[in-house]
């Protein structure tokens, strides 16, 4: 290819064709040689008259010009300019394209694609076979093919949301003899690359393709000291940028949406950004997942798990509530403090065991028997918290006295302290600064948190350790031991206001918060995934886009520890997976993922993704040529003398051509609706006057098309709503009516043409969403009433469960809209129905039924916006979008069994009318 600067020409050869240009100016500017002179009389005659055509002796240079660039334009665009050519490299052997197609390379996919598609392009114009395969995959055979068959897979080519785990395998399976290889790298570093890389530029030249833009990566978020700490890694590190991370999940409602947003600045040459976010518990436990906004890669998303959720926290008292004496309750502060974050349990020890909580607390409870002892030991073992409170039963007993208790974490002197009494203080203790080790450091102290009464501990050598909190005078607050997994902590105060106002502080609720709430750790052990199994519900595409799991198969607790260390892959993908008492998070960046560059041995080409797009400025040329030529025809009618009379026919055919359509503008809507309903299937709503109910039922209709045009052959055109009173309603094979109390009757004649709608083989689905809460005397369902009165509806009865709607095309027992809970109505069947022997249904409706009457709002579950997305919420989280599957299959079945009547029925009974043929 020649180039000249950026442009480059396919065929150089035709710009030869410029030199000529010169001659066009000579050829157009000769003048033919002077005539003979001959003296005749009578052209004396001829003086005095004047030539209404006057032609120039010589074309104008100005004119030479013009005709001289449109001839050049159109030489240079045979040549077959192009701006920002790509540099093809010749080659005739086979070609292999290795695609790194990981979740780093989601990002641009799309241009990775256009980038293959040309590469594949070149092959076949150059007759190379072509293999294709992605290093996410598990190493298998490279078969080269035709460039043109390979082709056709291209579109079904997707990134991996996981990266490759056997480079030096695919070193292993490259076939034998030599290639030439194109690599689209991430840009990140895997293991096995350099092998891989060997063993290709053994087989030929290799070029990898790979991307400047810097690969982000979020973090799994933790919670610590109070806040969520989130992090995120970049490579290249270069200069200062600032991310956004969005925290999102469902509302009070169920709709997904932001709830908090936080910004993570990368210094000058910083790998690594942090940022602690601090939310209400309220709002941290209806957090699903974090993402870097703006950034469409599974790296970018980070999923939460159990470890920001709310916790199973059982409370036991020590006794009976005082009758109307609420706040002296031992539980009543406590149960304010934890409702809001936690999931509180209530009842004997035994039976709150059982539940496996996460937390237990103990207000003012002294004794408990073996049994209860041994079950609690046995649950602290397992990584339990238990937390108790002291109290006037406590301090009376002789637990933890000589020895230690061993669901206790200090021994306790008898009595206790209080303020007048035997060992009293002058005046209230106040609260010491909590040490660096405590779980409540960096908590603020409030001034006005007092302590009047406490227990008292026992001097020993492990108090000092075993103090979480202490007052101002140095005895201990809170204590605390290790029992196995689990901990033991020992608040020496009532969890009420008797001997100290801090449970009517907002540090009684933050201190906790720190140790109810953050009870598990954010990464699991591996000890605690073994011995289970783990279903997947949600996975994460390399999109960062959430999945359902399908039917994806559970996976053993030993593998999916080792995929939280190595990473998702195949058999693991990244998701969410739930065990037995709680849900783990696999995302693809673990807390200790570093990102490190691709390296490549010297010499290697690279290519990059920031190269100007390659442009063909051939049509540019061509249409700058027609242009120059129209101009040229205009200057030689106006050097000639004739652009007036040009310009007066051009002015007449124009005013031909702008009035003529405007004879028929008035025809126009009512001719457009017709032909647009009789040149395809269209589905139809009636208008109800209530604009935001018939804008809901035309997004409900265009929604139930596009999954007809993606799951069925039936291709409906774009719904219409039509006006019963004045459109023509034969038509539209279906009516969608949503019920509105302000709707008025229709006219006389507006129920002779739905009677004949109906009569000829029309179907109506009346909605009335209302979900059939009023048993039928709701608002709308009373006015469907009135409606139907003038219409001939047939006998009704609730849908069977062998009618042919339940199989037209899914098989369906339940019906829901956005509601669920109304029962659907149809034409009866006929009294001489009966089942056939050996058939699983009875010939019913041999017809299409004409009405088919419900209250679930299918409409609104069936509706989505211009991007194709649902429109309204329906239940809430995977059970609702189940929900809205089903009313989408519920619309596929209505409408093929407006189409096809009783043609499943029929199938049904093929081999009896078989029988009864004799055949």
């Amino acid at each position: 290819m020649f180039m000249l600067g950026p442009v480059g020409f396919a065929t150089p050869l035709l710009l030869l064709g410029l030199i000529a240009l010169p001659l066009l100016w000579l050829l157009l500017r000769a003048v033919p040689p002077a005539p003979i002179r001959r003296r005749f009389p009578g052209v004396a005659l001829l003086l005095g008259l004047r030539d209404e055509e006057a032609e120039a002796d010589k074309t104008p240079w100005w004119l030479l010009l013009l005709r001289m660039a449109a001839i050049a334009a159109a030489i240079i665009a045979f040549a077959g300019p192009v701006l920002n050519p790509v540099e093809r490299q010749a080659g005739n052997g086979p070609l292999l394209i290795a695609m790194d197609a990981t979740w780093a390379d989601a990002r641009d996919w799309p241009r990775r694609i256009d980038r293959v598609a040309a590469l594949v392009d070149e092959a076949a114009r150059d007759g190379r076979p072509v293999a294709v395969i992605r290093l996410t995959d598990a190493p298998g055979q490279v078969a080269f093919q035709a460039a043109d068959a390979v082709a056709t897979r291209l579109g079904g080519v997707t990134p991996q949301a996981w990266s490759p785990r056997d480079l030096a395998g695919w070193a292993e399976a490259l076939p034998e003899g030599g290639f030439d290889t194109f690599w689209l790298s991430d840009g990140l570093d895997h293991p096995g690359r350099a092998a891989l890389m060997t063993a290709l530029e053994a087989k030929g030249t290799v070029t990898v393709f790979e991307s400047p833009r810097p690969v982000f990566a979020l973090h799994p978020a933790t919670y610590d000291e109070g806040a969520i700490q989130l992090a995120a890694t970049r490579l290249p590190a270069t200069d200062p940028v600032s991310v956004e991370v969005s925290a999102r999940g469902p509302d009070p409602s169920g709709v997904e949406r932001e709830l908090a947003r936080i910004a993570l600045d990368f210094g000058l040459g910083a790998e690594r950004a942090g940022a602690a976010l601090s939310l209400p518990p309220e709002l941290r436990n209806r957090i699903t997942r974090f993402e870097i906004a703006g950034l469409r890669s599974a790296g970018s998303v980070s999923l939460t798990d159990d470890s920001l959720k709310r916790r199973k926290v059982a409370l036991i008292g020590g006794g009976a509530d005082r009758e109307g004496l609420q706040l002296l309750s031992p539980l009543h502060y406590l149960r304010q403090a934890l409702e809001p974050v936690a999931d509180l349990m209530e009842g004997s020890l035994t039976d709150l065991l059982l539940a496996s909580p996460d937390v237990v607390i103990m207000a003012d409870v002294a004794r408990l028997s073996q049994t209860d002892t041994d079950a609690l030991l046995d649950w602290l073992d397992n990584g339990g918290l238990l937390l108790r409170f002291a109290g006037p039963q406590l301090a009376a007993s002789d637990v933890s006295r000589t020895s230690e208790d061993p669901l206790m974490p200090v021994r306790l002197r008898e009595g206790g302290r209080a303020v007048g009494g035997a060992m009293s203080w002058g005046e209230p203790k106040t609260l010491a600064p909590f040490p660096e080790d405590s779980p409540f450091h960096g908590l603020p102290l409030p001034q006005d948190v007092a302590v009047t009464a406490q227990v008292l501990a026992q001097p020993d050598p492990e108090l000092a350790n075993r103090t979480i909190a202490a007052l101002a005078d140095g005895t201990p607050l809170v204590t605390r031991k290790v029992v196995g997994q689990g901990q033991v902590v020992l608040v020496h105060v009532t969890a009420n206001a008797e001997w100290s106002n801090l449970p009517l502080s907002g540090l009684f609720m933050s201190m906790l918060e720190r140790l109810a709430v953050s009870t598990r750790p954010a990464a699991p052990e591996a000890a605690d995934l073994a011995g289970q199994t783990w279903v997947p519900e949600i996975v994460l595409d390399a999109y960062g886009q959430l999945q359902d799991a399908g039917d994806l198969p559970g996976q053993p607790g030993e593998a999916l520890a080792q995929a939280m260390t190595a990473g998702p892959g195949p058999e693991q993908p990244p998701g969410l997976y739930a065990g037995s008492d709680r849900r783990v998070a696999l995302n693809v960046i673990n807390a200790d993922t570093t990102l490190t560059a691709a390296t490549w041995p010297q010499g290697t080409v690279i290519e990059g993704l920031e190269s100007p797009p390659e442009q063909a400025l051939k049509g540019a040329f061509l249409s700058g040529a027609l242009v120059l030529l129209m101009l040229d025809i205009l200057a030689a009618l106006w050097v000639s003398g004739r652009l007036g009379g040009f310009a007066r026919g051009a002015v007449v055919l124009a005013a031909v051509l702008l009035t003529t359509p405007d004879a028929r503008a008035q025809d126009m809507p009512d001719d457009a609706k017709a032909l647009q309903a009789t040149t395809g299937l269209v589905l139809a709503h009636v208008l109800t006057g209530d604009a935001r109910l018939d804008d809901t039922a035309q997004a409900g209709l265009t929604g139930l098309g596009e999954i007809l045009w993606q799951r069925t052959s039936i291709e409906p055109d774009r719904p219409i709503g039509v006006n019963i009173e004045t459109d023509e309603l034969a038509f539209f094979p279906f009516l969608y009516w949503p019920v509105s109390t302000a709707q008025p009757l229709p006219s006389a004649a507006a129920y002779s043409k739905l009677n004949d709608y109906l009569r000829t083989g029309g179907m109506i689905l009346f909605d009335t969403r209302d979900a059939d809460l009023a048993g039928g005397s709701s608002p709308e369902g009373q006015h469907l009433q009135r409606l139907a009165a003038g219409l001939n509806i047939p006998p009704l009865e609730q849908i069977p469960t062998d009618h042919v709607l339940t199989r037209t095309f899914y098989l369906l027992q339940d019906f829901p809209g956005r509601h669920q809970r109304s029962p659907l109505w149809v034409e009866a069947a006929p009294p001489d129905a009966e089942q056939v022997e050996g058939m699983p249904f009875r010939n019913l409706n041999d017809g299409v039924t004409p009405v088919v009457i419900g209250g679930n709002d299918w409409a609104s579950a069936w509706a989505v916006n211009a991007n194709g997305a649902p429109l309204l919420p329906v239940g809430r989280g995977f059970a609702g979008e189940r929900q809205r599957e089903l009313a989408y299959r519920f619309g596929v079945n209505l409408i093929m069994h407006v189409l096809t009547g009783n043609y499943k029925s029929d199938q049904v009974h093929v081999p009896a009318l078989l029988d009864r043929l004799g055949q």
